[in-house]
């Protein structure tokens, strides 16, 4: 429901924009002699279209690289946590048996 609020006003923009820009332009690509017949909005729609997913693309691209530091940041805290606790077990033993030779005898 949330979706047809926010995406049919959009629609109808899109579609006045269409509708109020017929007028055809002439498109080419410099180093070759590729010309191609457009409407003025579906022109600008098709660059804002590829525009958008290129910048999708590299966002998702520096995503992913966050990911993968906070992977290996995770795998370092476990690593570091692992020590953290044998150490923990090995003072714990040394002061076990340290007890027990400076205790007195009864």
């Amino acid at each position: 429901m949330l979706r047809a609020v926010i995406f049919a006003p959009l629609l109808f923009l899109l579609v006045l924009f269409a509708l109020s820009n017929p007028q055809v332009v002439h498109l080419g690509l410099w180093p070759t002699d590729v010309i191609v017949d457009l409407p003025l909005s579906i022109a600008i729609l098709l660059s804002m279209a590829t525009a958008f997913v290129v910048g999708s693309l590299l966002l998702w691209l520096s995503a992913v690289a966050a990911r993968l530091r906070a992977r290996r940041a995770e795998s370092a805290v476990k690593m570091l946590e692992k020590q953290v606790a044998e150490l923990k077990k090995r003072v714990a033993t040394q002061s076990a048996s340290t007890d027990l030779v400076l205790s007195p005898p009864s």
